[in-house]
């Protein structure tokens, strides 16, 4: 039996109908970001069967925004999507702030 993370989203869990649009869409940002310092965009759906009335919640689609580009995870298995912004480095740049410390210890 398929666990229930490899169904397609638009499918009813009850019956089995294959629902062609979502009756509302909605966005969840992730308060933290992650390892590499994106931040996760989920793209959420209610779906009601047509056949049998049901309603259930499922995630179309994850975007993870930050550090190199944009990666987007789609509803079908294994599709990810790289997309590198233009005139961007590849190496994240880092902040250096330079204290002298002669120049302190005469303001005191």
């Amino acid at each position: 039996m398929p666990r229930k993370s490899e169904k397609a989203p638009n499918v009813c869990p009850k019956c089995g109908t294959v629902v062609k649009e979502p009756a509302k869409t909605w966005q969840l940002v992730s308060p933290l970001p992650d390892a590499e310092g994106r931040i996760t965009i989920t793209v959420m759906a209610l779906f009601v069967c047509p056949n049998c009335g049901f309603k259930w919640r499922a995630a179309l689609s994850k975007m993870k925004v930050g550090g190199e580009g944009i990666e987007i995870e789609g509803a079908k298995k294994g599709a990810t999507k790289m997309i590198k912004e233009e005139g961007e480095k590849s190496e994240r740049r880092e902040n250096v702030i330079e204290l002298d410390l002669s120049e302190i210890m005469e303001e005191e």
